[in-house]
């Protein structure tokens, strides 16, 4: 069975994010003063054949922990469609 699924990859809150503080500024400059944080991330789609959505999540885990993410700077979500 081939599941659908999306790997959300985002900076960890303790850390700085650069371009969000960049795309902060600019919002800023359009006059969009209302939004007070943002946060720039990846969204991974993947396409993979298991027998289970649980063997889907172990797989989509270990993409995530091997290449998808840098565990020092970002964590990341799973979630199957």
């Amino acid at each position: 069975m081939t599941f659908s699924v999306q790997v959300k990859v985002m900076p960890l809150k303790e850390l700085l994010d650069p371009q969000g503080k960049a795309v902060m500024g600019g919002l800023g400059n359009l006059g969009l003063n209302a939004i007070h944080d943002v946060r720039i991330g990846k969204n991974i789609s993947l396409q993979i054949e298991a027998a289970s959505e649980e063997e889907a999540r172990q797989i989509a885990e270990q993409a995530a922990k091997k290449l998808l993410a840098n565990p020092v700077m970002e964590q990341f979500e799973i979630n199957i469609n």
